[in-house]
């Protein structure tokens, strides 16, 4: 086997290789063109819903109603209600339950906070306080 009779494979084998290649880029292409047309329907699908949105969004403002008034919160009866209420009227700050302890001459005990923070989440239940965080209450800002 002469030199010149070994490299007749590699013809055969680079036109296999170019006709498996050719096969794959035609696939390939194909996929690329159903995927565009897909994006093209999903684009228009989605410019669709964005005039939709913006068509109820603006009908919804047209036809909304007055907002009712809020009604009034309603304090409890209990005088230490009132006591906490004058603490956060003066006060320049959120509070903890154990500021207002301090504040009302409590004890600082276990007993006087937990008190205390039960009657705070019972105002902000009602509307009169908020949490800004975790244990911290406020008065709300208008």
């Amino acid at each position: 086997m002469t030199g010149h009779d070994a490299a007749r494979p590699f013809p055969e084998q680079i036109e296999n290789r170019e006709r498996n290649l050719t096969g794959e880029a035609e696939q390939t292409r194909a996929r690329i063109d159903d995927l565009t047309a897909r994006l093209h329907e999903l684009d228009e699908e989605l410019d669709h819903l964005r005039i939709t949105r913006k068509t109820l969004i603006g009908l919804a403002d047209d036809l909304a109603p007055e907002p009712a008034p809020q009604p009034v919160a309603r304090v409890p009866d209990h005088p230490a209600y009132r006591q906490i209420l004058a603490v956060f009227a003066d006060a320049d700050r959120p509070l903890r339950a154990r500021d207002l302890c301090q504040a009302l001459d409590l004890p600082i005990t276990a007993k006087n906070t937990e008190g205390i923070r039960s009657k705070l989440k019972r105002l902000v239940s009602r509307g009169i306080l908020i949490e800004s965080e975790p244990g911290l209450f406020a008065q709300p800002r208008p």
